[in-house]
């Protein structure tokens, strides 16, 4: 997974391949690079060099799913690089800790059956994140252009391909997405009520119905904060971050510190494969969950158009970050290991609450239980935003209809896309099935897309072997990835077919909006085409038709005057 700097022809400074950053913090999300690649021509060009990507225009028929547009349209503000390697690496970290390692390892332990098990599938789904960063880093220098992995569908395969993923990103990622966060919030804030009054029950006793509704209720308050103040959640970005990251140290350094004292639970005392499932699908299902911990590894090359010496830095950045993130995940596997048994582990689906219960009682669980649920509270209240101006954007771009790319008259907030967004992810809070269904759905309809965009490496690695490549993986890193994609999109068509088709069906709903959104604009080019050939022919014709009438003119006038003279000689 090293990567090899290969040199720069086109440019001849590797710096200049990476764009010159945003000021914002939302560049960090956003693919900007070098300024030689702005002014992009129309049209396709297969070659054999840089300029087979800088004459490429991806963006003409796709949904729009970069935040480099403003909602107030204001120019976009060029600014230094200011992000060593030591930031870098605690911004790759900060993507991926989540709201996952809080609660996927229950539904990892509960597929597979056992702790050994368990270990093995964060292992190798950490790896697998890491194979996928890796790919992914090298399309980012590659194929330097706006847009993520949009842009590389769109480069590697055809722009049909790019825009069923932009339609399932907005229709299914970005709201399934914060549906997810929004229940863990709501098991996490009813655990935390529920227990105060029956403190014995078990993890799985709260009802669903419960759950369901104080997650819808979450999505009204933010939908209600971001309508109100869009920037409410930019000052608070930075406390809800290092809350979780807190709350992860804290699970781990006290898990250690309880296996010190001797005081491990039995899940760590016997056979720790004892009881592990040999269902292939439930293996991929546990994977999944896994994944889902570690979601946020595709956007690691974000960061590289304000880091400083990326040709460098970058590969560094990722393989530190990757490797960390997955020694904090199965530290802190393993000391839910040491604190809870088995049976507690796989029926939770609020892991911190429960350790934090059973180490300090009542008080511990509340603890851990706010951090957790205020940290997915302000997870959602920017991911929400976020996933509205998408919306809006789109529709201020004739993708969706008009309506939902205005804004407030007074607040100029999308107000249209924000309805539109709280109603997709109620949708999936109230019809998704829980928690763990959704992770199901969400997976299947993100890594077929992963699976595509990491193969299109490979198929670029054949087609255009001369193409600049400032970072070069190993070619074994995307072929591992593609093949362990390949098993998990095949897999839960058996452990969770309900789950399994309704992604292919929300998937393959994008291709009867992409005729309806981008053939009549096509059509109309196509008719304005002919239309100005059949009028270029029509001109031709009659400036033919005015230059023969001329030549005719000329001739009879020279006849009539040679008869003329010959009538004058007669005489």
């Amino acid at each position: 997974m090293s990567y090899q700097p290969l040199p720069s022809p086109a440019h001849g400074d590797h710096e200049s391949t990476f764009a010159s950053p945003r000021s914002s913090t939302e560049s960090l999300r956003a693919l900007e690079y070098s300024d030689g690649l702005q002014a992009i021509r129309p049209g396709r060009s297969r070659g054999y060099s840089i300029s087979s990507v800088a004459t490429f225009d991806f963006q003409n028929n796709l949904l729009p799913l970069s935040l480099t547009t403003e909602l107030d349209d204001e120019k976009e503000v060029v600014g230094e690089r200011t992000i060593g390697l030591f930031h870098a690496i605690a911004l790759v970290v900060s993507l991926q800790i989540g709201s996952g390692i809080f609660s996927s390892p229950g539904v990892v332990f509960a597929n597979v059956g056992s702790v050994g098990a368990s270990m093995i599938v964060w292992l190798l789904s950490g790896i697998l994140a890491w194979t996928g960063a890796s790919s992914f880093a090298e399309l980012g220098a590659m194929i330097p252009l706006n847009g993520g992995a949009q842009a590389y569908l769109a480069y590697a395969y055809n722009p049909v391909v790019s825009f069923m993923f932009s339609w399932t990103a907005i229709a299914v990622l970005k709201p399934g997405g914060n549906a997810i966060i929004a229940l863990i919030f709501g098991e996490y804030m009813n655990r935390l009520f529920y227990g105060q009054t029956r403190p014995d029950s078990p993890p799985d006793a709260i009802p669903i119905w419960a759950t369901k509704l104080t997650a819808t209720v979450a999505v009204a308050l933010v939908s209600l904060v971001c309508l109100i103040n869009p920037k409410s959640g930019t000052g608070a970005a930075l406390g809800f971050t290092l809350m979780k990251i807190l709350a992860l140290f804290a699970i781990s350094i006290m898990g250690i510190v309880q296996l010190a004292r001797g005081k491990a639970s039995p899940s760590l005392l016997t056979d720790i494969f004892e009881g592990t499932s040999p269902n292939p699908s439930s293996w991929a299902i546990a994977a999944y969950s896994g994944l889902w911990a570690f979601d946020g590894w595709d956007q690691t090359n974000y960061v590289a158009g304000e880091m400083k010496h990326a040709e460098r830095n970058l590969p560094r950045a990722i393989h530190i970050s990757m490797f960390t993130v997955i020694i904090l995940f199965l530290w802190a596997n393993v000391s839910y290991f040491i604190v809870l048994d088995k049976v507690t582990v796989g029926r939770t689906n609020t892991i911190a609450l429960d350790f934090g219960s059973v180490l300090f009682g009542r008080v511990g669980g509340i603890v851990f239980s706010i951090m957790v649920a205020l940290s997915c509270f302000g997870a959602l209240n920017g991911s929400f935003f976020t996933s509205a101006r998408l919306i809006y954007v789109a529709g201020k771009e004739g993708h969706l209809p008009s309506l939902f790319g205005k804004l407030h008259r007074t607040r100029k907030t999308p107000v249209n896309a924000m309805i539109l967004q709280a109603i997709l992810t109620c949708g999936f809070i109230l019809v998704g099935g829980g928690f763990r269904s959704l992770i199901n759905f969400y997976s299947v309809a993100g890594w077929s897309f992963y699976g595509l965009t990491v193969m299109g490496l490979i198929v670029l690695r054949v087609k255009e072997p001369h193409l600049e490549r400032p970072y070069k993986t190993w070619i074994i890193t995307p072929l591992t990835f593609c093949a362990v994609a390949l098993f998990l999109l095949s897999m839960p068509v058996i452990a969770a077919p309900l789950e399994a088709l309704a992604a292919v069906g929300f998937i393959l709903l994008g291709l009867p909006v992409y005729f309806i959104t981008q053939r009549p604009n096509e059509r109309i080019q196509e008719a304005s085409s002919v239309l100005s050939r059949m009028k270029n022919m029509v001109a031709s014709c009659l400036s033919c038709f005015s230059r023969g009438q001329s030549k005719e003119r000329v001739r009879t006038a020279t006849n009539t005057t040679e008869e003329r003279v010959e009538m004058i000689e007669r005489r």
